[in-house]
């Protein structure tokens, strides 16, 4: 196995991105470097297909909408139609990061006085009473009005292609696809997504013509085919079905919302993401805490850099767990959760020698001072991140003849009524979506990293990784990583080449490991763009946890 360089030297410094000598390096793969846009994905033909709109002149937004419809064909168990979308857009132009929430609420009828007299005492994990409206075609369609250059039509060509002439299966998504522990319910899903009875095997070509159909709905009538015709026609038709209950106001009535960022100041780096009711407020407390030790002082893997990172993830963990709901239906604390003074009162909780088992919420102030996966960037420094369904497979419903599944973003929801994330009416969960966005004179970085609870987690390892660790983006997006898979106690997932003596240590500390792959899909795929405006100079990176690779606009040679 290939050393992990950067534990014994210094890796990388952004400001430089390019490497001094291309053999002496920490990670697998190079940046992509162009001068053009550059389209980064968990599947390569999804980044292929959004180049190609960037090579006809589209816009990084209409290059993300391209590459996230071709995703929901090739990487089905992860995207689709049938879930949420949110987006932090950077204008160049104006030098402004845009924030878009296009998370669907609950269905008006949908209570937890409902579920009670169906028999259940928690929120469902799958099934019809997990779906909430889906957003993403709404929000595809909101962000195309406001930063599209080409045809709406246009964008869903690769999609249609691909969904009815096929595609051969990569790899990783394979063995997703294989070994979920949520495969697709009913015989519709299992005879689309399980043929013979299993996965489709790498290099296998799957059709799926009729998610084809649907797509061309799409383009032909807008979002309205998905929230007022025939698209959410079926989709009414299958909640009903399944005892659902979704309306058709429920689709119609809904609109996604612009939203204003949140950021917090790290080591003179601006990182920006969106207000709840999504998890990426936790990123930045973590970040706020961290800000308190001198992590630049120590090796990435080192035992003291991972110590206080593992309990400065629990401690925002239980806040966020403890105070993050839709704000419009809770008052949740975000001035409290992102001052500086109200980190470091959370740092001072840290014992530099022993694991915290016990996290407990804190409690914020109301005010203080002070305060999801591609990625494309086009060739004038304009930049976007978006979208998934939620958990493999989401709710493991197909909607007839439409060939996408709906997504399960309702058992996130609590039945407990005093909780700010109770299931209510027309409420929308708390979310696990996070765009990302850092910053600094003028280097703009747009980031997302999947994988549910993972999210947060490994966004604030990519930021300390690029500024205190000093790596450039592929090296931090690769750099090993740890997760914790549910908040409480002292578990921990973490990878194999993070040094035996280094989890040794951990484990004296108190930590208790569970050893993943060198490259473990469990800690999420993730995608990087990052724009010089001072060199107009653009530089991508995509996880090797991950089938995707970013792939750059091509050059107009042949013009």
């Amino acid at each position: 196995m290939r050393a992990f360089r950067c534990l014994l030297q210094s890796c990388l410094l952004l400001s430089v991105p390019a490497l001094a000598n291309g053999q002496d390096r920490s990670q697998a793969r190079s940046m992509v470097i162009t001068t053009r846009g550059i389209v980064a994905t968990a599947q390569t033909l999804a980044s292929q297909a959004g180049a190609q709109i960037l090579a006809r002149g589209g816009s990084a937004v209409d290059a993300a909408i391209t590459a996230n419809a071709v995703l929901s064909v090739v990487e089905p168990m992860m995207n689709g139609p049938g879930g949420d979308l949110f987006a932090l857009v950077f204008d160049a132009k104006s030098g402004s990061l845009i924030g878009i929430n296009a998370s669907g609420w609950a269905p008006k009828a949908l209570s937890i006085e409902y579920l009670k007299k169906q028999g259940l005492s928690l929120m469902p994990t799958s099934g019809i009473h997990t779906v909430t409206v889906p957003g993403s075609v709404a929000g595809w369609e909101k962000l195309h009005k406001r930063f599209g250059k080409l045809p709406w039509p246009d964008l869903f060509k690769p999609a249609i292609y691909y969904a009815e002439n096929g595609f051969p299966v990569t790899e990783l998504i394979q063995w997703d696809w294989e070994n979920s522990n949520s495969p697709p319910l009913g015989d519709d899903a299992r005879k689309l997504y399980l043929p013979n009875g299993t996965a489709p095997k790498v290099g296998e070509i799957f059709r799926n013509p009729q998610l084809g159909r649907a797509f061309r709905l799409i383009a032909q009538l807008g979002a309205g085919a998905f929230y007022d015709g025939p698209v959410g026609e079926a989709l009414l038709a299958t909640s009903r079905q399944l005892g659902g209950t979704l309306s058709a106001a429920d689709l119609s009535e809904y609109e996604p919302e612009w939203v204003q960022p949140i950021s917090t100041d790290y080591r003179g780096w601006k990182v920006s993401e969106l207000p709840p009711n999504g998890q990426g407020i936790g990123t930045l407390e973590m970040l706020n805490i961290l800000e308190n030790f001198p992590l630049g002082h120590y090796d990435p893997m080192s035992v003291e850099a991972l110590h206080l990172k593992i309990e400065a993830e629990k401690l925002a963990f239980s806040d966020l767990e403890r105070y993050v709901a839709d704000p419009r239906f809770a008052r949740v604390p975000l001035a409290g959760l992102l001052s500086k003074p109200y980190a470091k009162q959370r740092a001072a909780l840290i014992d530099p020698e022993k694991a915290r088992c016990d996290a407990q919420a804190g409690t914020p102030a109301e005010a203080h001072g002070n305060t999801t996966y591609l990625s494309a960037v086009d060739k004038d420094g304009n930049s976007v991140w978006i979208q998934s369904i939620s958990s493999i497979f989401g709710s493991g419903i197909l909607v007839r003849g439409m060939g996408f599944l709906l997504h399960d973003r309702g058992a996130a929801f609590t039945l407990d009524a005093d909780h700010p994330n109770a299931l209510a009416p027309r409420k929308r969960p708390i979310h696990t979506i996070i765009p990302a966005f850092m910053e600094q004179g003028s280097q703009h970085i747009a980031f997302g990293i999947m994988r549910g609870v993972n999210q947060p987690q490994a966004q604030m390892q990519f930021v300390t990784n690029i500024a205190d660790h000093k790596m450039n983006i592929q090296a931090a997006l690769e750099a090993p990583r740890f997760t914790k898979p549910t908040p409480g106690g002292c578990e921990l997932l973490i990878e194999a080449r993070v040094p035996e003596i280094i989890r040794a240590e951990l484990e004296q500390k108190g930590h208790r490991l569970q050893v993943l792959g060198d490259f473990s899909g469990l800690m999420g795929g993730g995608q990087a763009v990052l724009h010089d405006s001072a060199t107009k100079v653009n530089y991508g990176a995509s996880s090797p946890r991950k089938d995707g690779a970013a792939i750059p606009e091509p050059d107009p040679y042949f013009k």
